[in-house]
Parts: structure tokens; sequence; C-alpha cells
């Protein structure tokens, strides 16, 4: 195979990616996006439904550092229930990810019990978070809807 033909398969593989990468990537963000969104609003949910277990949880299970336990337990709850809504509207995303992304650390570092049974899943929601820190919430989002109302 000479050079053009060479030069030619690499041009097509070029076109291939990009195409896909316009119609995968902006999928991917938003999966990332309502996944974490869900995983950690359901948490919030769980702690309201039974806010006596909650507190219970705060004060004997969870090791959170520096806070007094009550307030931990409010400030986890609320931190689940606000934070996933912005991330799955894709509002002020990468820094509400940051901050929830900070919030899972808090979650792992203060369950003990999370190292032997829920470990693999916060790794995998980090990376995701992680994923619409670095990319932005793409653009099925309030936040491109913002942007282009302000560019017009």
């Amino acid at each position: 195979m000479n050079t053009n033909g060479i030069n030619s398969l690499i041009i097509t593989y070029d076109n291939i990616v990009k195409q896909a990468q316009t119609l995968f990537i902006p999928m991917l963000l938003l999966f990332c996006r309502l996944w974490v969104a869900w995983i950690f609003f359901n948490s919030g949910l769980v702690k309201i439904a039974s806010w006596d277990s909650t507190l219970y949880l705060f004060e004997l299970e969870y090791q959170v550092p520096l806070l007094p336990w009550e307030l931990a337990a409010y400030m986890g709850t609320a931190a689940e229930l606000i934070l996933p809504i912005f991330l799955g509207l894709g509002l002020l995303t990468r820094p509400m990810a940051a901050v929830l992304f900070v919030f899972n650390i808090i979650a792992v570092a203060s369950y003990p019990v999370l190292w032997e049974q829920g470990y693999y899943d916060h790794q995998l929601w980090g990376l995701m978070i992680l994923i619409v820190v670095v990319w932005g919430a793409g653009p099925f989002s309030v936040d491109k809807l913002i942007k282009s109302k302000l560019s017009d």
C-alpha cells in the first residue's frame, strides 16, 4: 500500500472518530450527569424518609471529620438533595459537580463499611463526576442554553 492509500485510511478513520465523538460525548455527559444525580438524590430521599435512622447513623456510625454529627446529618442530606438537581439540569454544572466530588470522597472516608461494600460504586461515581467536571455539562444542559442566550 502506498503512502496515499495510508493517508486516505488515516483521514477516513479520523473522520469516523470525529463523527462518533460528536454523537457519543454529549450522550456520555448527559448519562453521567443523570446517573450520578439519580444515585445521590435517592440517597437523600432515603435519609429524609427515615430521619431518626439518619441521625443515628451520623451519631454512631459515620465518622465525619471536623463537623458535629447533627450538622453533618443536615448538611449531608441537603447536599444529596440539592446538588443532584443542579447536576441533572446541567446548571452551574462544573462547580456543583466539583462539590459533589468532594462530598463523595467525604462519604467514603466517613463510613469505613463502604471500603468493603460500596467502595467500587463510589469510585465509579467519582469518575463519572470527574468526567463532568473536566468536559462540562454538554449541549443538553441549562448551562448551554444560558450560554447560547447570552451570546445572542
